[in-house]
């Protein structure tokens, strides 16, 4: 048969902030992990609608939609377009788990949650010409799945096809966190096996790797074993991890001995009240500065991860955020607006309280104030978010967070690293235009191995 799998667009991909680097880092693993189900016979294509044009004047026996909340709309719009056309149309994702009774209007079936033990059952369902109208995973576990279709992914279209993941969820429960809505009525954190995993690594050209992993040092037996089977491998990668994680034990160590080199870390607030109320409580009483030495000392960038507008923020919560982030050299630095995601406690919270302002998806992209704040007006949150980033990646800035680096080696790859990301963007279009994104690898894995 033939089957179309689409990831359409995000939103915020059509904003004013549109950097279309951003969009093109990494290709939709969750639609070529579930493109394995599919029989070999199947003509099966994945378009990702970030870096391609959507031809919507085919008629595929079935239409495969990954909807988040910014994208949900559009993948509403693709799907109805799909229906009139006399294709069957399945949806799942993040946004489909958290409401699914929405989605159920545009699809003829859905699936809620991780998808590697449920969507088989839709597919041999389907064939056998009765498919349900709704599949939710029985079984967690991704030890014995099929390898991912890498094949029908455009490397050449990507900066970092080489990204994976070993694990599925996380071991913390944080109020705002989409997590633990999808993973609701079962396990919520588990890994492949070790040999897996270093078996797919061992099957991707080039050195660098990226670890999509919410929590990459979640399971630290998983992750010790995992970066000692990566010893010598001559691999150079990045993840995610917590401040516990990164300042407990020599599991940090073990990552760099590995090959890590920059890595995500969600400080999120400086407010112990604003941790206890979203339930962080694996960042409560940590040191922060003490995370960041210890990175720096190890030659690991980091990419901090700070949420703006809990209920204890104030005025200067900006700029104590901020100036912290550039004294204690942060590579490169996310800011987010808090947002309310539907199906977390956070919402939950909100709504009860009678706070949610909008139930405008597209609104949901942690640029925008959907709720009603506390502490901070909307205009205040707004302009203090839109501040943040124009001041952390000020070029005065910039060269102030390199000079706290140790070495000129960590100086100037953290300035090329921070100014090749955020100031060079007429270069990326470029690159994006002319299909030369990939070709460029060479110059993040150089950077990364003097990080």
């Amino acid at each position: 048969m033939k089957v179309k799998m689409i990831l359409p667009s995000l939103e915020e991909a059509d904003s004013p902030y549109f950097r279309p680097i951003k969009y093109s880092l990494f290709p939709p693993l969750g639609l070529a992990t579930l493109a394995a189900y599919f029989s070999p016979d199947d003509e099966v294509q994945i378009a990702d609608q970030h870096v391609e044009k959507l031809q919507l004047d085919d008629r595929p026996d079935l239409v495969c939609l990954q909807v988040y909340i910014t994208n949900a709309y559009r993948a509403y719009a693709i799907a109805d377009h799909y229906r009139r056309r006399g294709s069957y149309v399945a949806m799942g994702g993040l946004h489909v788990t958290a409401l699914p009774e929405e989605a159920l209007q545009h699809a003829d079936t859905i699936v809620t949650g991780p998808g590697e033990e449920a969507f088989p059952r839709f597919v041999a369902d389907f064939r056998a010409r009765c498919p349900q109208r709704v599949y939710t995973a029985q079984v967690r576990q991704i030890t014995d799945i099929p390898p991912i279709r890498r094949d029908l992914i455009h490397r050449r279209r990507y900066f970092v096809p080489n990204s994976l993941v070993v694990s599925r969820g996380c071991p913390h429960h944080c109020d705002f966190c989409y997590k633990d809505a999808f993973y609701s009525s079962g396990r919520s954190f588990y890994t492949t096996s070790v040999d897996r995993a270093l078996q797919e690594i061992d099957s991707l050209p080039g050195r660098h790797l990226y670890f999509l992993d919410d929590h990459l040092l979640g399971n630290p037996v998983f992750a010790r074993q995992l970066f000692e089977g990566m010893r010598g491998m001559g691999r150079v990668f990045q993840g995610a991890a917590t401040v516990k994680s990164i300042l407990e034990g020599d599991l940090i160590e073990r990552a760099r001995d590995a090959g890590l080199r920059s890595i995500f870390v969600g400080f999120e607030t400086f407010s112990q009240e604003n941790l206890r109320s979203e339930h962080k409580y694996q960042n409560l009483a940590r040191d922060y500065a003490a995370c960041a030495h210890r990175l720096h000392d190890l030659g690991i960038m980091i990419n901090g991860s700070f949420v703006f507008g809990m209920d204890h923020d104030d005025a200067d919560t900006f700029r104590r955020t901020v100036d912290w982030a550039v004294e204690h050299a942060i590579t490169t630095a996310t800011f987010h607006i808090l947002t309310p995601y539907p199906g977390t406690r956070l919402y939950q919270r909100m709504e009860a309280e009678g706070r949610i302002v909008t139930r405008d998806w597209s609104r949901y992209d942690t640029r925008t104030v959907v709720y009603k704040t506390r502490g901070l007006t909307p205009e205040e949150l707004k302009r203090g978010y839109d501040w943040a980033y124009s001041e952390f990646y000020r070029w005065s800035n910039i060269w102030r967070a390199c000079r706290h680096d140790d070495t000129l080696e960590h100086r100037t790859a953290h300035l090329l690293y921070t100014g090749g990301w955020k100031k060079f963007e007429p270069l990326w279009n470029f690159l994006i235009r002319t299909g030369a994104l990939n070709a460029s690898l060479p110059l993040l894995e150089n950077l990364l191995k003097h990080g």
